[in-house]
């Protein structure tokens, strides 16, 4: 069994992280999930939360508002909405997803009100567990 995988993160903006991990915790849609070396092949979609990546460098944390994440035996992808290193996001930042969050709940045709009220909740579970 390896001891790490390649893992990469990207943004529409920018990559933010591409380096060997240990293990990445990933927010799933459908749950939470750590991907390891050697994990079975799975494509998830991501609801908003922290995606965590444990490498030989330590630990880095990014908060992320949804995508897809793409994992294999030997690696990981992560292609996220927007990303952000944890340590950049302001509260005004999380202030404004939300707020845009809200206002699309509101248009939304009522066949799509609970996905849309799940992921204001998801923003605002986001935003607290950043300490904000």
């Amino acid at each position: 069994m390896a001891d790490t995988m390649q893992f990469d993160l990207v943004s529409p903006e920018r990559r933010l992280a591409s380096v060997q991990a240990r293990e990445v915790r990933i927010p799933g849609a459908d749950g939470d999930l750590t991907a390891m070396p050697d994990h079975a092949a799975l494509i998830t979609t991501l609801r908003p939360g922290i995606l965590t990546v444990v490498s030989a460098e330590g630990t880095s944390d990014y908060a992320v508002t949804g995508g897809f994440a793409e994992i294999s035996a030997t690696g990981a992808s992560v292609l996220a909405e927007r990303a952000m290193p944890k340590g950049e996001v302001t509260a005004a930042d999380m202030d404004a997803l939300i707020t845009d969050a809200i206002a699309e709940a509101g248009e939304a045709p009522a066949e799509g009100k609970d996905a849309a009220n799940k992921l204001v909740a998801d923003l605002q579970a986001l935003k607290s567990a950043l300490g904000f």
